[in-house]
């Protein structure tokens, strides 16, 4: 068997009303998925997504011809390139997707069978006014979600709390409530310096009252010894890495002990070939491995087959944010989006590797090149 073909494409959905994301300044009006499809002379198409794969056009020819089962080849090539020019992760996706059908096996089956399904917990992505917050922590109830993130990134880190609190009186012990204080990484135009170690060490003060489960991304993505002091100082978990690049910047998180929940998205480090060893390691060391999922149903999923596949999660990332994101906006590409059932959990089954299957119309209709 041989891989004959990589194709890449762009679709993007027109929002509708537009999605203002609390991590960026900028109002967005359209969504892009960037999508990878990976044929055999067999007929088998592997399918993934994600980053934009940056410079890896040209370099086709190193994956034309061989063999797409020889993961941990391909694997290394992918890190090669990823190196020298963007994130070419989503192409590992879209291999293990194939690999899943040449077996015939779910890939959570492969990456070692853990779990079927996993809890999920909402996740918001959007600022909101109090009242609003309120809202939609009681629509999450009713939804039969157990678990709810919520942002913060307002112009002052009080005015977050205030909000947060907010939602504790509203709901009571209903719902565990997860925290994303957004300080790891910022958007290119935004040049707000991030929290000091002293500010992080105030507000996880304010959060341990309100019993948060945990603190995600409080200091910058660097600051190893301030989050090693934050998560000695603090009974809350702290939480990270969604965004890190390289697959020993997470054995370094692991082993100078910064965080208690790990976050690495296997559409933007590491593909699920890399992160397989980083999640038994930080199983073995007692953390919680639950990727960061803030991109689309495909990349979505690939994480949640990672995630049941080698355990450690317990919750997985579900975006959650109606009616400015829902999971047929995040899944447009797809005949189905992906729902959590009504006890909250995310049921994998047995379709051979992520079980996607394409809207070939949509794709029609929404592709820009």
């Amino acid at each position: 068997m041989k891989i004959i073909a990589i194709e890449r494409s762009v679709h993007r959905l027109e929002l509708d009303p537009p999605f203002q994301p609390s991590w960026d300044t900028r109002l967005r009006h359209h969504f892009d998925i960037h999508l990878v499809r990976v044929e055999t002379d067999e007929g088998l198409i592997g399918v993934g997504s994600g980053d934009a794969m940056p410079g890896f056009e040209g370099h086709e020819d190193l994956f034309i011809g061989r063999d797409p089962r020889d993961l941990d080849r391909h694997f290394r090539v992918i890190e090669n390139l990823s190196f020298h020019y963007g994130r070419c992760w989503p192409l590992d996706i879209a291999l293990w997707d194939l690999f899943g059908q040449i077996t015939g096996q779910a890939c959570w089956r492969l990456l070692g069978g853990r779990a079927e399904g996993l809890r999920a917990y909402a996740s918001s992505g959007s600022l909101r006014e109090p009242e609003e917050l309120v809202d939609l922590a009681q629509l999450v109830v009713e939804e039969g979600y157990t678990a709810l993130k919520i942002r913060f990134h307002r112009k002052n880190w009080q005015d977050d709390v205030e909000a947060l609190a907010a939602v504790r009186e509203a709901v009571g012990d209903s719902l565990e409530l997860m925290v994303d204080c957004n300080q790891g990484w910022r958007m290119p135009w935004d040049t707000k310096p991030p929290w000091t170690l002293k500010q992080a060490l105030a507000v996880a003060k304010e959060l341990e009252a309100l019993e948060v489960y945990w603190m995600e991304e409080p200091l910058h993505r660097g600051d190893y010894e301030g989050m090693r002091l934050l998560r000695e100082s603090t009974p809350i978990r702290i939480a990270g890495a969604e965004m890190t690049r390289e697959l020993h910047e997470l054995r370094e998180l692991i082993d100078r002990g910064c965080l208690d929940v790990l976050q690495p998205d296997a559409a933007v480090t590491g593909g699920i070939t890399g992160l397989r060893r980083i999640a038994q390691q930080a199983t073995d060391r007692g953390l919680e491995f639950t990727p960061h999922t803030w991109g689309n149903g495909i990349g979505l999923l690939a994480n949640a087959h990672l995630a049941a596949g080698c355990g450690g999660s317990t919750y997985l990332e579900f975006p959650f944010d109606p009616p400015v994101w829902t999971p047929e906006r995040r899944d447009f590409l797809m005949v189905e989006p992906l729902i959590a059932g009504e006890d909250g959990w995310i049921a994998l089954g047995e379709a051979p590797g992520f079980g996607i299957e394409l809207d070939e119309d949509m794709l029609e209709a929404t592709r820009l090149d």
